[in-house]
């Protein structure tokens, strides 16, 4: 079996691929110095030669590390929409594939911040919400082609990108942090189960469960009361 992670030096992607290379398979741990997630070009050549891949576990991801989108630059707006956003959609545009001749699972490490505000780093958040707006949208086409996908969404990871300062505010408030493992676990019940397109949260102290979106109220015009639009 093979499996493929990005974002694989440290913190998250670090501890999945370690738990899947010690559950038997083949893993290619990618982290930038390998691959820049955010160049299709890059991802083309991951591509060539992948003829089978059972798992896919698109964690690379960044912060702005800016609160005010006044003071946000440039830089800092193309670099995180790069590896966040782009680095999950060319990512399943260029292993589709090789999933689909497997039968394969696409994991992709969203966040909290996808399913809530986040008012200290709003473009990251709007990033996160993308990709599980992403995952829940294009699970039907991939499911059609025998491919499943879902996405993970912990609450605060004890990693290097939460930075000293960040984890001295958390302990100082006594609020708890997940560990890297902690989030395996919410992918290894994305990948053990049958679903596809859910958004698995991860918080201390509970199983990692989908979360339960409520539907969007619908029209009241007569005759088509509760009538999902055809999307």
């Amino acid at each position: 079996m093979k499996a493929l992670v990005t974002g694989a030096a440290s913190g998250i992607g670090r501890a999945i691929a370690d738990r899947l290379a010690g559950a038997g398979y083949e893993v290619a741990a990618l982290d930038i110095a390998e691959l820049d997630v955010s160049d299709p070009a890059a991802w083309a050549r991951v591509q060539q030669g992948l003829e089978r891949l059972d798992v896919a576990c698109l964690n690379a991801g960044v912060i702005t590390g800016a609160s005010s989108v006044a003071e946000l630059t440039d830089e800092q707006y193309r670099r995180i929409l790069g590896a966040n956003v782009g680095g999950t959609v060319f990512g399943v545009r260029a292993l589709l594939p090789a999933l689909e001749a497997a039968g394969g699972q696409v994991v992709v490490t969203a966040s909290l911040a996808g399913l809530m505000p986040m008012p200290n780093d709003p473009i990251y958040a709007g990033t996160k919400h993308f990709l599980v707006g992403f995952v829940r949208s294009v699970a039907p086409q991939l499911a059609a082609r025998g491919v499943s996908i879902n996405a993970v969404c912990p609450g605060i990871v004890d990693t290097p990108l939460l930075g000293e300062d960040g984890k001295a505010a958390f302990a100082a408030a006594d609020f708890p942090l997940l560990s890297p493992d902690d989030v395996v676990e919410g992918v290894l019940a994305a990948l053990e189960s049958s679903e596809t397109g859910q958004a698995w949260v991860v918080q201390p102290g509970r199983m990692p469960e989908p979360y339960r979106f409520h539907g969007v109220p619908g029209p009241r015009t007569p005759g088509a009361v509760g009538v999902r639009p055809p999307l």
